[in-house]
């Protein structure tokens, strides 16, 4: 058996089709995972900081001695960006300030609102403004993440949040120490309420409020299935969030143009986040599909163990290589599978993005892979996830955005709307509102 599990698309039965559409989103919301995550969120209802130090020594081995040791010194930010590597620091430099031409470029469009007079006297329109506060969650454990921190809080910082909180659980075996390039991010962003913790629980603490962490009122980031599990329990007590970010997740639409050992990089590049993730290529070409095996084979040794163990497992279930008979048909499964990342590796991608309706991010051609996207091109990185692009789009300075709508009339407008508005007042019985017209005179 190859590395690709490959798979007929039309010999498909529909269970199976149903397991490859939701991927890992069954995790997320299987009953026993619910149910834990349900018992952290009333423990830290009840208990606050201490069910959060509780958390975090049982799921993360890392105890903290009170509730204060949860936040992160202003201090440790600073030092953690004076000791990063020029390189590095350049990195995160280059990937903020290209989330921040892309996130001022969008918000410009929206900046003063805008009004219109749609008919004489009838004025309407909309006013833009930034959420009161929000949580920010960077994952850690498999990996560092500084790079979710510049995908997520660039546009926070772009949009105006006046208050933002950054929570990372500890590094694990570190003593409670922080990954401190993500540290370095949050000082490079000005942001100083930082805070460590088991994440779910602390997902459960931003959603409540306990005596260290502050209470916020959305609460975005990709993570696991527990952590994207509390952002879904989260909503429950009136707090927003932004579903579903993660496992993460791609979708390669190729024809017999594209090259084999770059569609091998690319489906690696998301293959090797780990065993819950996918990355498949959906092709009418058996021939392509042959030559990919063989690139990814040649490539796989270029990964480390555990890489290459996650890109295997990857590939070899909710991922690998899906056969269809037409582009056509590629479009229908890729707008069914609505993924987090698409690249069209095609000979036209502007004629296949014109058919393209749910993707989270696409990305055209192979001169445009993931891995720059993922990173340093500026544009939304942290999307949405388990088929969630057929509803919203990734996260940018109009994630952290409200919108009131605004209306004006004249009197000549508003004796215009009487007739229509009573019919309708007197229809459903309510006569005070139809009085906000009688009682004026109007009808």
């Amino acid at each position: 058996m190859g590395i690709l599990a490959v798979r007929r698309w039309s010999s498909l039965d529909p269970l199976e089709r149903q397991r490859l559409l939701a991927r890992s989103t069954a995790q997320i919301f299987e009953p026993s995972l619910m149910a834990s995550i349900e018992a952290i969120f009333r423990d830290v209802a009840e208990r606050g900081d201490e069910a959060v130090l509780a958390a975090t020594t049982k799921f993360d081995g890392v105890s903290f001695s009170s509730g204060a040791e949860l936040r992160v010194p202003v201090a440790d930010l600073a030092a953690a960006h004076a000791s990063l590597a020029p390189g590095l620091l350049a990195g995160i430099r280059e990937a903020v300030a290209n989330s921040r031409l892309f996130n001022e470029a969008q918000l410009a469009e929206t900046a003063g609102g805008w009004r219109q007079e749609v008919r004489p006297g009838f004025l309407v329109g909309e006013q833009f403004g930034p959420i009161p506060s929000l949580g920010l969650f960077v994952p850690t454990g498999k990996a560092s993440y500084p790079s979710v921190l510049c995908q997520i809080g660039t546009p926070a910082v772009v949009a105006g949040v006046p208050r933002i909180v950054v929570l990372v659980p500890p590094a694990p075996g570190g003593g409670g120490a922080v990954d401190a390039a993500t540290l370095a991010v949050a000082h490079e962003l000005g942001m100083t309420d930082v805070f460590r913790a088991n994440g779910p629980a602390g997902i459960a603490a931003l959603t409540f409020g306990t005596e260290t962490i502050p209470q916020v009122r959305k609460i975005v980031g990709p993570g696991s299935p527990p952590v994207t599990a509390a952002q879904v329990l989260a909503q429950r007590y009136g707090v927003a969030t932004q579903m579903l970010c993660g496992p993460s997740e791609s979708l390669i639409i190729a024809d017999e143009t594209a090259d084999p050992w770059r569609l091998a990089i690319d489906l690696l590049n998301e293959a090797e986040h780990g065993a819950d993730s996918a990355a498949t290529l959906i092709t009418t070409s058996e021939a392509l599909v042959a030559a990919v095996e063989t690139a990814v084979a040649d490539q796989l040794p270029r990964l480390s163990p555990v890489r290459a163990a996650a890109a295997r497992a990857v590939l070899g279930d909710l991922g690998g290589a899906i056969l269809v008979d037409s582009v056509s048909e590629a479009l229908d499964v890729a707008n069914a599978y609505a993924a987090e990342h698409v690249q069209l590796a095609t000979s036209d991608p502007e004629r296949t993005l014109a058919a393209l309706r749910y993707a989270g991010e696409a990305l055209l051609g192979q001169d445009t892979p993931i891995g720059a996207s993922s990173y340093t091109i500026g544009i939304p990185a942290t999307l949405p996830t388990g088929g969630y692009a057929q509803l919203s789009g990734g996260v940018t300075a109009r994630t952290f955005l409200t919108s009131t709508s605004t209306a004006r009339l004249s009197p000549e407008a508003l004796a215009g709307l009487a007739e229509p508005t009573l019919a309708l007042a007197d229809h459903e019985g309510f006569p005070a509102h139809a009085n906000a017209f009688r009682l004026r005179g109007l009808g």
